[in-house]
């Protein structure tokens, strides 16, 4: 029964520790070029927000703070993406 209980526990640690590794590996990512998530443009005065799809045509004001628009774009991003998700 020990041992029986032992292995089962052991199995339960196991996949516990799995999922706790998937779920890390999904939130840091491979680090790759291509999972980029905000590009700044300084010759055009741009800053692009790849996650959402969000170009503005202000550099220097979000360099000064001023990113009550970016914000803003984000959350309703994630607002809508967790109505979708809820579905």
């Amino acid at each position: 029964m020990r041992v029986l209980r032992a292995r089962v526990q052991d199995v339960a640690i196991r996949e516990q520790n799995d999922a706790i590794a998937a779920d890390r590996k999904n939130q840091v990512g491979s680090g790759d070029r291509s999972e980029r998530i905000r590009t700044y443009n300084f010759p055009q005065g741009r800053v692009t927000d790849h996650r959402i799809g969000l170009t503005l045509h202000k550099l220097p004001g979000v360099l000064n703070g001023e990113l009550d628009e970016l914000i803003s774009a984000l959350i309703t991003a994630d607002q809508s993406k967790r109505l979708a998700q809820q579905n």
